[in-house]
């Protein structure tokens, strides 16, 4: 099992300096290392070419986490792609934990594991909508994302019939790629924290952005429109769709936001007209 790590990063070399630490600390060592500077304005690129000469360095426009993933992946000599952002970090036996799971469970092409969160230097507790599972788990990730991508490695050839990372999605990118992805393949969960989440600084996505069902509603919608969920699938996906439509424009009505009940509200009508569940 050989595997290229893929960091994306934009302007968090502060943050950037320890995620590569926990890459270079693992008891089982990754065979490339893959930094990707995504447009920072800082020194990002200077200062890991000086401190990590074994590092592929990938130097790109600012276009975004997605577009950066994407470029690490197809650039990535071996097959085996672990993510990690660069404001998170892998504990040291993460590598060694995914090697013995796929020799164990080899016919697995996603594994990925529990965490640690850390919110302004203060250890929290994860809320139940987090829970980590394995197996079929594709219900389970309708509601938001519960994969993270920190935590992952998968065999690139999943890629093949899901596609990459949305790179027209400002954030849920991730949320995306996992319904692809969990529609058509079981994961390999591990049932014990591999990383360490850090949140509550100010460039996170999930703070940069109001609204973050609205790049979900985006997503579901295009995965229904594409017909290539089960029966069961496809009625979880639209009652899960519905609900967030809802919600969305209520807060929309109520907010006088127009620019929101223009986009979306057709969309409900659409799902509503096709006949498939009641609104």
């Amino acid at each position: 099992m050989q595997i290229s790590a893929v960091i994306p990063s934009h302007n968090r070399l502060h943050s950037l300096i320890p995620a590569i630490e926990s890459v270079t600390s693992q008891t089982s060592a990754v065979d490339e290392i893959i930094v990707v500077d995504d447009g920072s304005t800082d020194t990002t690129s200077a200062e890991i070419s000086r401190r990590y000469p074994q590092i592929k360095l990938i130097q790109q426009p600012n276009r975004g986490v997605s577009a950066a993933r994407n470029a690490g992946i197809k650039l990535a000599s071996f097959d085996w792609i672990a993510l990690l952002d660069s404001d998170d970090t892998w504990l040291p036996g993460k590598i060694s934990s995914i090697r013995q799971a796929y020799s164990f469970q080899p016919e697995y092409l996603l594994f990925h594991s529990d965490e640690i969160w850390m919110r302004r230097g203060v250890r929290v507790n994860a809320m139940k909508k987090h829970v980590k599972s394995g197996g079929w788990i594709f219900e389970n990730c309708l509601p938001l994302c519960v994969i993270s991508p920190s935590a992952v490695v998968f065999h690139r050839s999943i890629l093949a019939a899901s596609g990459y990372f949305d790179e027209s999605l400002p954030a849920c990118e991730d949320y995306d790629l996992w319904l692809k992805i969990c529609h058509q393949y079981p994961v390999c969960y591990i049932d014990k924290p591999l990383i360490t989440k850090y949140g509550g600084h100010r460039d996170q996505l999930s703070t940069r952005y109001w609204g973050m069902d609205r790049f979900r509603i985006r997503s579901l919608y295009r995965l229904l429109q594409r017909n290539v969920l089960c029966k069961r699938y496809h009625q979880a996906a639209v009652s899960t769709l519905i609900g967030k439509l809802e919600i969305l424009l209520k807060g929309a009505h109520k907010h006088g936001n127009q620019k929101v009940i223009d986009e979306f509200a057709p969309i409900l009508d659409r799902i509503c007209l096709a006949g498939t569940t009641q609104c």
